[in-house]
């Protein structure tokens, strides 16, 4: 994933959550996927995938029971 993408997703991304803190970080070794953090905090992956010539973005949170024992 290329600079100019990570920014294109990481507006999108803000749009639709709904907050300004969210941003998308390249990850060092592996380029076709980059991390999603809100504030300070990691909560997923995002990765790309261009098979047959169509290009998209599958965005990966995990939910632990931990993160739910002050909701």
């Amino acid at each position: 994933m290329n600079p100019q993408e990570m920014v294109r997703i990481q507006n999108y991304m803000r749009k639709v959550f709904g907050t300004k803190t969210l941003s998308v970080r390249a990850r060092p070794k592996i380029k076709d996927s980059a991390e999603v953090y809100v504030g300070d905090d990691f909560v997923g992956t995002l990765t790309l995938d261009n098979e047959d010539g169509e290009v998209c973005y599958q965005f990966q949170m995990a939910i632990l029971e931990l993160d739910l024992e002050d909701v």
